[in-house]
């Protein structure tokens, strides 16, 4: 599977968790000065800019230690240009990240890390 498919696959299992848990997708994909927010999400008036992290098998480590410092500033950069276009009014924002692993075997593991960085 080319990364870009692979990469959708692991957006869509954790949209599909993030609703699950009563998470509204208001955005996917959001670009930016050629920078990308996976998903934007509220609940309950609160919206979490998502960066989704995927691998298939252990090899490389956990997904979310991919999160580096330079990924979580440009995904800051482009949370404050949807919140400056957008009329969405949050009581709060924060980055959380989902980190997708496809085991050996096929089973998938998901977790939700809420509040997974700050700016």
């Amino acid at each position: 599977m080319d990364t870009i498919r692979r990469g959708r696959r692991f957006e869509a299992l954790a949209e599909a968790l993030l609703k699950k848990r009563g998470w509204r997708i208001l955005d996917r994909n959001v670009r930016f000065l050629r920078k990308e927010i996976d998903l934007v999400v509220e609940k309950d008036g609160l919206v979490a800019f998502v960066e989704v992290k995927g691998r298939s098998g252990p090899a490389f480590g956990h997904p979310l230690e991919a999160i580096t410092w330079r990924k979580r500033r440009a995904i800051s950069v482009v949370a404050n240009a949807w919140i400056a276009r957008s009329s969405f009014e949050a009581r709060s924002y924060r980055f959380d990240a989902v980190s997708v692993r496809i085991m050996p075997g096929g089973a998938v593991e998901l977790e939700h890390v809420e509040g997974a960085w700050t700016e």
